[in-house]
């Protein structure tokens, strides 16, 4: 459904980003020995970013039972599974550019932040976990301990993804660098879960234009807000429909992963795929006396 859509937007990158390449004297490498590889960049990307469409369980059944079968014709170099598995890996940092310049929504000056975990294994087998030993950690949300990495998000009241990053389980959502890479592009109001309250981090990011708002917990006073932002306040929970999406719909979150770099082209395909949902969550009215889910 969004094959030819993925793989214009990712072809036309990929020509950009090798005559880039090309023009800072870094694109002319000698052919290798061997035989030509079959697949390009962008028809990797395509076909990793189209699995999270597929609404198929395994990205194995889905390259065997879908792609190979169906898909022969718009892919004529189609390799193995285990072959376009170990090429997966060589598409990590374009996936990661065409997401940043091709896939981010537009800053608005009205932002929601949240976490979300990405578990990597059962909390009863984490150690015997080799895939992940020494990279993953684990961390604790509202409903308990896990083992795996964090995805920040920072979207507008349009549903649209504007900043993302991704940790290890056990950073807290205030770090400063994480924070700092999320917001570098924001403006306006920003709007989060009592997990953001932090005196500091309010008055940094008020250094640099940007008003966060969070709900008070119960032993602290009250604060003076508008109709606006007390309704914005109460729709953060956008956000939370998001993160479910990108669970539900985009897969981004499963503990069947075999190596490293595969879980991070799972995790940024699965980004890149929510951005081509052509009905998000969001807000579609900032009338401060009807704001409402659409």
């Amino acid at each position: 459904m969004y094959l030819v859509e993925i793989f214009y937007h990712s072809d036309n990158f990929c020509k950009n980003f090798n005559e880039y390449l090309s023009s800072k004297g870094l694109g002319d490498r000698k052919e290798t020995a061997g035989r030509k590889r079959g697949l390009t960049t962008s028809e990797i990307m395509t076909i990793v970013i189209n699995f999270h469409h597929s609404r198929m369980r395994t990205f194995k059944d889905y390259y065997n039972l879908h792609v190979r079968p169906f898909l022969r014709q718009a892919f004529p170099g189609l390799v193995s599974y285990n072959r376009f598995t170990e090429l997966m890996k060589e598409c990590v940092f374009p996936l990661y550019l065409f997401i940043n310049y091709c896939c981010l929504g537009k800053v608005t000056g009205i932002a929601f932040i949240d976490s979300t975990k990405l578990v990597v294994c059962n909390n009863l087998r984490i150690s015997s976990n080799k895939v992940f030993k020494g990279i993953a950690k684990r961390g604790k949300t509202s409903t308990g301990w896990f083992y795996g990495f964090k995805l920040h998000l920072v979207i507008n009241e349009y549903g649209e993804i504007i900043a993302f990053d991704i940790s290890t389980g056990n950073v807290d959502d205030r770090n400063p660098g994480i924070m700092e890479r999320l917001t570098n592009r924001l403006k306006g109001k920003l709007f989060g879960d009592r997990g953001y309250l932090s005196k500091k981090l309010f008055q940094n990011l008020y250094s640099r234009g940007i008003q966060l708002f969070t709900k008070l917990k119960s032993n602290m006073k009250s604060t003076i807000f508008s109709l606006q932002d007390k309704l914005l306040l109460n729709k953060r929970g956008i956000i939370e429909t998001v993160n479910g999406q990108l669970k539900s719909l985009c897969q981004v979150e499963h503990t069947r992963h075999r190596s490293v770099h595969n879980f991070f082209v799972n995790t940024l395909a699965a980004i890149a795929a929510y951005s081509f949902l052509p009905n998000k969550p969001s807000i579609v009215s900032l009338n401060p006396t009807q704001i409402t889910h659409q």
